[in-house]
């Protein structure tokens, strides 16, 4: 089963639960429920326990959410890589080697059983650890997963191959080489779609890293206090502000009505309204306009764009994902959610994917083992001694 498709079936089971959305790229999962019924904390521990570790949004602070900042891991998708190509030219180049015209001790080597047999008992204990423990407990769950499926291949391959090396008498030929093939392109595969998810999470992280995460509260104004902001006058700022210090504060904090101040090359953390100060603000991440905005007493501001020349004082007028940012964000969040027609279809096939390709390698088998055989007699058979001869 396709791992969106299994991510949302445990969801879909969760009491109160109606639908569940599952997007690898943001690694957001969305719910629709009814009201009050669930608990989004203890549907994410439940989800963590099923074996896809979770974690609940943080309403209050949602930009600072480690699920909707992905960054890329270099370190760890060099590792792989490297550890990729190592599998798959090991355990090919004894066999390069030994078809070539000069041999030498290292070929003679390399294509020893017990070197192929090494190799292959590596792969699995360590490279290939990971994926096989996610196919099996998937498998245990109930949802099984495409890492089932090379799983169950990869430990059918190493245990015939290590029954035909340890009791000969069997007549069995080893496949040592087929569990390091299929881990070393399993973790090259797993490097492309990461760097595939990278990619297409680059624009939506790049429009995320824009929102600011401390603002600057101050004080209202005197004549906000008493009387209210006279258009016709521009307080100043310092005056206003010389006994007080401005308290930095995360940027969810804010409410609207507060009053912020905003530094040359700052970003502005709020939508608001200017009421201190004069400035030149760059609005191009928002209007695409290059040429910064002049702004002053009465200028409306948005959350995310760059402060250049003066220090502002504005009034907070909407804040968090009320924001022009913050609803721009939301609608991408939700393009990237929304599956197309094409995409249901593949996860729905996926989800019986993989009891299929089970079912049929069951039934290959038990017709070769019990039918085949005994139809065409003159196919090669081997001594099944261990498993038990049908016809004993």
């Amino acid at each position: 089963m396709g791992l969106c498709r299994a991510v949302e079936r445990q969801l879909q089971q969760y009491p109160g639960v109606r639908s569940a959305t599952v997007n690898l790229v943001t690694k957001v999962a969305v719910c629709e429920a009814e009201i009050d019924r669930i608990d989004p904390k203890a549907l994410a521990a439940q989800l963590t326990k099923a074996g896809f570790p979770t974690q609940a949004r943080d309403h209050q602070n949602p930009s600072l959410s480690p699920s909707e900042s992905p960054s890329p891991k270099t370190h760890q998708q060099l590792r792989q890589l490297v550890t990729a190509l190592l599998l798959l030219v090991l355990s090919s180049l004894g066999h390069f080697l030994t078809h070539s015209q000069r041999v030498t001790e290292l070929s003679r080597s390399m294509d020893n059983i017990w070197w192929h047999w090494g190799l292959a008992t590596f792969s699995i204990l360590l490279p290939g650890r990971s994926i096989l423990q996610s196919g099996i407990m998937a498998l245990v769950r109930g949802v099984p997963t495409m890492n089932t499926l090379v799983a169950l291949g990869t430990l059918a391959a190493y245990t015939a191959s290590c029954l035909a090396l340890f009791f000969p008498q069997l007549g069995w030929e080893c496949y040592f080489d087929e569990p390091v093939m299929l881990l070393g392109f399993i973790l090259l595969g797993r490097i492309l779609e990461d760097q595939a998810r990278t990619k297409a999470a680059a624009t939506y992280t790049a429009l995320l890293q824009q929102q600011p995460q401390v603002a600057r509260l101050i004080p209202p104004p005197v004549d906000q206090v008493h009387q209210g902001l006279d258009q016709n006058s521009e307080p100043n700022l310092d005056q206003n502000t010389k006994n007080s210090v401005a308290i930095e504060i995360p940027v969810y904090q804010v409410r609207v009505g507060e009053w912020l101040q905003v530094l040359p090359g700052e970003k502005i953390p709020v939508d608001g309204e200017v009421g201190i100060g004069q400035s030149l603000v760059d609005e191009s991440m928002i209007t695409g306009e290059p040429l910064p905005v002049a702004k002053q007493s009465g200028s409306l501001v948005m959350a995310g764009t760059l402060n250049q020349s003066g220090v502002l004082g504005i009034k907070a007028t909407r804040t968090g994902k009320d924001t022009t940012l913050g609803q721009i964000l939301a609608m991408v969040e939700t393009a990237q959610t929304r599956k197309a027609p094409i995409q249901k279809l593949a996860d729905t096939v996926a989800g019986y994917f993989t009891y299929g390709v089970m079912s049929i390698a069951l039934l290959t088998f038990c017709f070769w083992y019990f039918i085949g055989t005994k139809i065409w007699i003159h196919f090669p058979r081997h001594p099944l001694s261990i498993l038990g001869s049908p016809s004993t």
